[in-house]
């Protein structure tokens, strides 16, 4: 019999929830909340969210006739926690605290995932699970050299969804994940490329800091001595360098948007949505979203060194794979290097589902967080 599972996955103004009993799903869901819903946490720490989130969570089962006594397991997406290896871990007092805390890079709404799925364990009374969060660490030791001792480069990417779809390029080619040489790069407000070495992703670019490949929102990285005196300029506060580094970096810095898709639409007919936050011509949105495409093939290169050209497949997945263009141009630029696959969106609740079921089936994989 197949496992009833409950999937949270938090945003900063949604949550996309499943229920699935057995192979059914009984709902699937990105509920958004409204500026009035958020506006009393204006200012707050996102955990002040919790019961706001947890009862329109519980409001959807009790809708949809779902009793918390059939619950098998509840998943949540993982947060910033310890570096810890890819994996099922279960939900333990230690996990909640350093989640609520933010002593491990801060507080982001994906922290609100494992918390809320041990809350609503706890009332139904069965298991509840992370799986493969943003700070998986297996980074090989040459990897984490950066040139400066007292920062190090850190692993902080796409984890649940670059290991879901290299797991899933791999079944369709007969193979296991733990058998296979990779390169997988998600793209969305963030980039990552991660080299995946018999099931550990050695190296990666880390989407979340500025490493890597500009992205729609992101720097990525750029001249360390330049951006030193910015710092000392007098001109920005520690507050605008980081917004220029994640928020408004990357295609926002150059185009003054991040909406690939009101860009690609500009670029092809020349004329702007109302209300369209593009600044610049067609021709310099092009070459923008051009110079991005050019970072990340730039990067998937890299990788391939990573794995001294052993590379069974390269995958492209995230948001900006929609695009027509995008994976395309990727594809046309290193395609020579091994196939391509292409998965747009996201696999996140389809991932977090299959972790929850595999760790009920087979216990012994449960990896505990201290």
């Amino acid at each position: 019999m197949q496992p009833n599972i409950l999937v949270i996955n938090p945003g900063s103004t949604s949550d996309d929830i499943g229920y699935y009993r057995g192979e059914k799903a009984v709902f699937e869901v990105t509920v958004r909340y409204s500026i009035t819903d958020l506006e009393p946490y204006e200012g707050k720490n996102v955990t002040e969210q919790i019961p706001l989130r947890r009862k329109l969570i519980l409001d959807y089962l009790i809708d949809h006739n779902v009793p918390l006594e059939e619950i098998h397991a509840v998943i949540g997406r993982g947060g910033f926690i310890r570096s810890v290896e890819g994996g099922v871990y279960a939900v333990n007092d230690q996990m909640v605290h350093d989640l609520q805390s933010g002593r491990y890079g801060g507080i982001h709404p994906c922290n609100l995932g494992g918390i809320l799925a041990r809350e609503i364990a706890q009332y139904a009374h069965c298991p509840s699970f992370i799986a493969n969060p943003v700070v998986i660490d297996e980074m090989q030791p040459l990897a984490r050299y950066s040139g400066m001792p007292e920062n190090p480069r850190l692993s902080i990417f796409h984890a649940l969804n670059q290991k879901r779809v290299a797991r899933l390029i791999s079944e369709k080619t007969e193979r296991k994940y733990e058998e296979i040489n990779c390169i997988v790069c998600h793209g969305g407000g963030g980039i990552s490329v991660g080299a995946h070495k018999r099931g550990k992703v050695i190296d990666v670019s880390n989407g979340y800091e500025g490493d890597g490949p500009m992205t729609p929102q992101r720097s990525g990285s750029v001249p360390g001595a330049y951006l030193a005196d910015m710092c000392y300029s007098g001109k920005y506060t520690r507050q605008d360098i980081h917004l220029k580094m994640r928020g408004k970096g990357g295609l926002v810095a150059y185009t003054g948007t991040s909406d690939v898709k009101d860009l690609e639409e500009f670029i092809s007919t020349g004329k702007k949505r109302p209300g369209s936050l593009i600044n610049c011509s067609p021709q310099q949105a092009k070459e923008a979203v051009d110079a991005m495409i050019y970072q990340v093939s730039k990067e998937i290169g890299a990788q391939a060194v990573v794995l001294e050209g052993d590379v069974d497949f390269i995958a492209l997945t995230g948001g900006l794979m929609f695009s027509k263009y995008i994976p395309l141009e990727i594809a046309r630029q290193v395609d020579w290097i091994a196939p391509i696959y292409v998965f747009p969106g996201s696999e996140e609740k389809d991932a977090l589902r299959d972790a929850a079921r595999r760790a009920l089936q087979d216990p012994s994989i449960i990896k505990h967080y201290s």
